[in-house]
């Protein structure tokens, strides 16, 4: 939509191809139906967020990037807030208002919507576009610009057509991997125990090796990933946020599994990979060591059960207890310093083997795609088909939850409108095909 604006705004007669009734329902399901439509982050750090990728963005989001997307959006009645942690979303909370800015911004500049028309053919000749093959019949184009999305949410009808049909013109395609997903583990009995808890606060941690082997001794303190710094983390740690995890029947969801998750996919390649999640990330083991020694030097006659209860989630207590090996009904001042440790391990690292992310339909960003190789950032033009353009997921660009990823949709696709326009209109001027 923002490429067909875009175009069409240069002067460009321009037909927006949609094959289901209706464009822009994954925006309406984004940011749970606020629509995060970009973040407050300086262009650097902003950048960041796409890891080794990012780069390829600076070129486009010069041209159009946060204060020219806001302004866009109020000319249409859209006005914004800015939350705390620098996310930005419509005022009003609806992804349906974001839907209709930018449909009267087609609308307006004179793009044509043509709903339930599915393209399944770019036809090339000499090395450039000629035009597409919809339902049968040839429309002619001097520009084309792929825009299809991902292949998260095929629901939505990102359904990855566009990889097909990029690859089909030579393009190379990174493998696609589901980003921003939860993660399945292999003790799916104990997750299941603790199904529906809500850890606020904790630290989770990757690591590259399977759970029994991680190195306890090695305290991870700080956050470790794509975004947060160039410091690289100790030996075997992938990555390692702090915030709120969900317990799953099937594994770990929530906010920080989502952002790790994409890291721990990678990893998976290589080998085994646990999870660890430290309950208690304020305090070192030796300052919880203590807690829990005046926790049971205070409580004596209480039962292990009771102290557990009073430091943990109610569907935790069981399974920790499990772990430690420690009969619950035992009073607190039995419990011997060994046993105590085992307590502390549970609690500071808390571990679960990961078995894989769930699949790509539960995925909120699907990461691999056109590879950056293929693609002029300056104008998100085809290097090896003249006159084809990409712009948002399709490309090989994906970034963590925060509105990164909706802002690299919307200034790709302006910049790749405005350059396929230019092409049309200068082969226009110089009588071209």
């Amino acid at each position: 939509m923002m490429a067909a604006g875009r175009a069409a705004e240069m002067g460009a007669e321009v037909a927006l191809f949609e094959k289901t009734d209706g464009p822009g329902k994954k925006l309406l399901i984004t940011g749970n139906t606020r629509c995060n439509v970009t973040n407050m982050k300086e262009p650097a750090p902003f950048i960041d967020m796409f890891g080794r990728n990012g780069h390829f963005l600076q070129g486009a989001f010069r041209t159009f990037f946060r204060d020219e997307l806001l302004a866009l959006l109020r000319r249409y009645g859209v006005e914004t807030v800015v939350e705390p942690d620098g996310r930005v979303f419509p005022r009003s909370g609806r992804a349906a208002d974001v839907l209709g800015a930018l449909k009267r911004y087609m609308s307006d500049q004179g793009a044509a919507l043509s709903a339930g028309m599915k393209v399944s053919e770019i036809v090339v000749e000499a090395g450039r576009v000629s035009g597409v093959r919809v339902e049968g019949a040839l429309w002619e184009a001097r520009a084309i610009v792929v825009a299809t999305g991902g292949a998260s949410y095929p629901r939505t009808g990102s359904t990855g057509d566009g990889y097909g049909i990029a690859a089909k013109l030579g393009h190379t395609i990174v493998p696609l991997r589901p980003s921003l997903v939860p993660l399945v583990v292999r003790d799916k009995a104990r997750a299941m125990s603790m199904q529906g808890v809500s850890l606020r606060d904790v630290r989770l941690t990757a690591y590259q090796c399977g759970a029994e082997e991680v190195d306890l001794s090695v305290a991870v303190a700080r956050d470790y990933g794509r975004g947060v710094g160039p410091a690289r983390p100790p030996r075997t740690v992938i990555e390692s946020r702090r915030g709120d995890v969900m317990m799953t029947h099937f594994g770990l969801g929530g906010p920080t599994t989502l952002l790790i998750s994409l890291a721990i996919v990678d990893a998976l390649t290589k080998g085994p990979v646990c999870v660890s999640i430290d309950l208690f990330p304020d305090m070192n083991s030796r300052q919880m060591d203590a807690k829990l020694q005046q926790e049971f030097d205070r409580h004596g006659k209480r039962t292990y059960r009771n102290i557990l209860e009073a430091l943990l989630p109610h569907k935790m207590v069981g399974p920790i207890a499990a772990t430690t090996g420690i009969d619950w009904e035992r009073p607190a001042n039995q419990i011997n310093a060994g046993e105590r440790q085992s307590l502390l391990r549970s609690v500071k690292n808390l571990r679960f083997d990961v078995e894989g992310p769930l699949s790509m339909e539960a995925a909120f960003v699907t990461a691999g795609g056109v590879s950056l190789k293929d693609v002029d950032p300056r104008t998100m033009g085809s290097r090896l088909v003249d006159g084809l353009y990409f712009a948002g997921e399709v490309l090989d660009l994906d970034a963590d939850t925060g509105g990164y990823n909706l802002q690299a949709a919307f200034s790709t696709g302006y910049v790749a409108g405005e350059h396929a326009a230019r092409r049309c209109l200068e082969s226009s001027r110089h009588g071209l095909p």
